[in-house]
């Protein structure tokens, strides 16, 4: 069995291993591991200057090996990061985290929380996979299931319109097969269909989650309520 400090120092690259695996990539190396958050930011570039030559973007979710830090004349930090053992350039430090790096957490929660439907999302899935230890994490998960079911009601309202002309399958059957779930699917996020009102409803995993691992904490109490509501 591995010494819990040692077993700690390793559950980041465990985890990245596996962000790495669902993106059928090989994580960089020659650095600390860090994902991108904002793609806003993410423009990778040829010198640690917001005018420097674009290399390329970055998508939310793709890692990065960090090898050192150089702050430009206007006062930008800009990365050197590795993006593959080819693909290397100076990108923005806001738009990376990393879990070896002490607030990055909060740093997360706070872009999370001013974020809305798909972004707030995502950006909380990255969050939950790469903070696994972070006192947070209650925080999260609500605002995961929240955002969840708001957009419920987006995806009820757009399938309604364009699932018109049915074939002979069950109605229900094309409203869970309708394509807008997709890319929520793909961020393990799940919906449930009330046949009565043709609606989505979130199917309430995170809320679940919540109550589960952290059934004293305020959110637990919220979250409960959540569940009340959405689901009877």
């Amino acid at each position: 069995m591995l010494p819990h400090k040692l077993a700690f120092c390793l559950l980041p690259l465990v985890l990245f291993q596996q962000i790495a695996l669902a993106q059928n990539r090989k994580p960089p190396t020659e650095g600390r591991l860090a994902v991108v958050i904002d793609e806003r930011l993410a423009a990778l570039r040829a010198t640690p200057q917001l005018n420097g030559k674009l290399v390329r973007r970055l998508g939310r979710g793709r890692l990065v090996a960090v090898r050192s830090v150089k702050t430009s004349v206007d006062g930008i930090s800009f990365f050197l990061v590795s993006v593959s053992s080819r693909t290397h350039g100076w990108i923005q430090r806001e738009a990376v985290v990393s879990p070896s790096r002490a607030g990055d957490d909060r740093r997360l929660l706070n872009l999370i929380e001013r974020s809305q439907g798909f972004d707030c999302i995502s950006r909380a899935r990255i969050f939950l996979d790469c903070f696994p230890r972070s006192r947070l994490r209650p925080e999260v998960l609500l605002l995961l299931g929240d955002a969840a079911e708001e957009v419920a009601a987006k995806l009820s309202t757009d399938a309604a319109r364009r699932l018109n002309d049915l074939g002979d399958a069950p109605e229900f059957s094309y409203y869970l097969n309708y394509s807008g779930l997709d890319r929520y699917n793909r961020q393990r996020i799940g919906f449930v269909f009330d046949r009565s009102s043709k609606r989505f409803h979130y199917d309430g995993a995170a809320w679940r989650e919540l109550i589960r691992r952290y059934p004293k904490t305020p959110q637990a109490a919220e979250a409960q309520k959540r569940l009340r509501s959405v689901l009877g």
